[in-house]
C-alpha cells in the first residue's frame, strides 16, 4: 500500500514539474524566439474567451483591474476628455495605467494590455501638455520635418503619462470643406498628406537599417502610431461624417490611398479602419480593401514593439 502511494506521489510530482517547466519555458515569453514563433505559441495556448478578450478595447472608466482580469481585455483607451481626475498630473495618469496593467498581468497567460489615447495634436487630454496646431494648420506649413519634431515631442509627453499608443496621425484627404472633421486633414492634396506622414517617424522613431517591413516602435521615449481612418473618410458624399465615399477604384487609390503607402513604409504600428463606407459597403466589411489589399498587397503586418 505504501509503495503504491509513493509511486502515485512520485508520478504526481513529475506531472507538476512538467507543467511548471512548460509554463516557465513558454516560447511566447522568450524574447530570443522569433516573433512569429512567440505569437503562434501564445495563440495555441489561448482559449476562445481569451482571444475574444484580447480583441476587445474598453474605455478607461470601465477598466478596473478586476474587469481586465475577468474578461482578458487586451486594450484600453481614453475617449475625448476622459481623464483620471480633473487637472490630473502625469503621475496620476501613470498610476491609473499601472493599476489597470496589474489586472492584465494577473491573468493565466499574463498578456499585458496596451493603452491608447487620441494624442492627435499633442497629448491633448493631459493637463498642461503641449498643444500643437491641428493637422490642417500643420499641412499649411508644408514642413514635414517640423511635423516630425512635433511627433517626437508628443511621444515624450504621452510616455510621461504611462501610455504607449497614440491614435495618430489622421491621414484623411478632405475633399469637401463641409466635412466637420476637415481640420483633422493635412490637405485636400494627397501629396501634401503623404509628406506629413513624418509624424509617424516622430512618434515611433525611424525604422532601423535592418528594417524588414514589419511595423516598428523603438525606444522608451516613443509610442505606437496609428494611421487613420482607412480609407476614404475625407471623401464622403456632401462631407457628411461617417457617410459614403462615392468614387471609383482609380480615384480611391490615387487620392485617398497614397498616404497609407508612406505610412506602411515608415513602419506604422497600426491602421484604424474607417467608420465610413465606400460605394455603399461599410469599410469594416470590405474584404478586398482590408485583407486583399492592406494585408496581402501592401504587406501590412503585426507590430514589433521595442518599448
Amino acid at each position: 500500500m505504501g509503495s503504491s502511494r509513493n509511486k502515485f506521489t512520485s508520478l504526481l510530482l513529475m506531472f507538476c514539474l512538467v507543467v511548471l517547466v512548460r509554463a516557465e519555458y513558454a516560447k511566447y515569453k522568450d524574447p530570443k524566439q522569433p516573433l512569429a514563433v512567440r505569437i503562434n505559441d501564445l495563440l495555441g495556448r489561448m482559449t476562445l474567451a481569451e482571444k475574444i478578450g484580447q480583441m476587445t478595447q474598453i474605455e478607461r472608466v470601465n477598466a478596473t483591474a478586476e474587469a481586465m482580469s475577468k474578461y482578458f481585455i487586451g486594450s484600453v483607451l481614453s475617449g475625448g476628455g476622459s481623464v483620471p481626475a480633473p487637472q490630473a498630473s502625469a503621475e496620476a495618469w501613470a498610476s491609473m495605467v499601472n493599476e489597470i496593467q496589474k489586472g492584465s498581468l494577473s491573468t493565466r497567460l499574463g498578456i499585458p494590455m496596451i493603452y491608447g489615447i487620441d494624442a492627435v495634436h499633442g497629448n491633448n487630454n493631459a493637463y498642461r501638455a503641449t498643444i500643437f496646431p491641428h493637422n490642417i494648420g500643420l499641412g499649411a506649413t508644408r514642413d514635414p520635418m517640423l511635423v516630425k519634431r512635433i511627433g517626437e515631442a508628443t511621444a515624450l509627453e504621452v510616455r510621461a503619462t504611462g501610455i504607449s499608443y497614440a491614435f495618430a496621425p489622421c491621414i484623411a484627404v478632405c475633399r469637401d470643406p463641409r466635412w466637420g472633421r476637415c481640420y483633422e486633414s493635412y490637405s485636400e492634396d494627397p501629396k501634401v498628406v503623404q509628406s506629413m506622414t513624418t509624424l509617424i517617424s516622430g512618434l515611433q522613431g525611424d525604422a532601423p537599417s535592418d528594417y524588414t517591413g514589419r511595423p516598428y516602435v523603438g525606444g522608451s521615449k516613443k509610442v505606437a502610431a496609428c494611421a487613420k481612418h482607412y480609407v476614404g473618410d475625407g471623401g464622403t458624399y456632401m462631407g457628411i461624417n461617417a457617410n459614403n465615399t462615392i468614387i471609383d477604384t482609380h480615384g480611391l487609390m490615387s487620392i485617398h490611398m497614397p498616404a497609407y503607402y508612406n505610412s506602411i513604409i515608415r513602419g506604422v504600428s497600426t491602421v484604424m479602419v474607417s467608420y465610413s463606407s465606400w460605394n455603399g459597403e461599410k469599410m469594416h466589411a470590405n474584404h478586398f480593401l482590408i485583407t486583399d489589399f492592406l494585408k496581402n498587397k501592401l504587406k501590412f503586418r503585426f507590430c514589433d514593439y521595442r518599448l
